[in-house]
Order: C-alpha cells, then structure tokens, then sequence
C-alpha cells in the first residue's frame, strides 16, 4: 500500500485538498459512482455532514471512517 495522495476537491465554491491513501480514492470513486454523484458531490455531502456533527473529525478521517462504516454495511 503506498502513501497518502493529496488531491483537490471543489466543496461550495472552494478547493480543499485532502490527503487519502489511493486504496481510499479508489473506493471514493466507486461510492460516487454507486450513488450516481460526481465525487466532488460525494465529498461535499459529507463534508457537510462532518461539519454538522457535535465534534467533527478533520475530512480525511470523516471519509474514511464513512468508507469503512459502507464497507462493513456491504458485508451484511
């Protein structure tokens, strides 16, 4: 598994960069896809969603624990 990738994703109007293993993109890709959302779409919904929490996690961590939480609900 290699290093961390930083990309640039645009989220209301702005460009954030984050910084994701490629085994993480990989599966952001394919969720959007799943969702039928562009992944600049995906990130902002959860990024929304990160913000809205009553102790929000910095972004590369909301994503992945959201990958991982999709992932373990794809299992059952």
């Amino acid at each position: 598994m290699s290093g961390p990738v930083k990309r640039s994703v645009m989220i209301a109007g702005h460009a954030t960069s984050i910084s994701l293993e490629p085994v993480f993109w990989e599966a952001l890709r394919e969720a959007a896809a799943a969702e039928g959302l562009p992944l600049s779409a995906l990130v902002a919904r959860l990024d929304a969603e990160r913000v809205a929490a009553s102790e929000p996690a910095n972004l590369a961590s909301h994503l992945r624990m959201w990958l991982f939480s999709r992932a373990k609900s794809e299992q059952k």
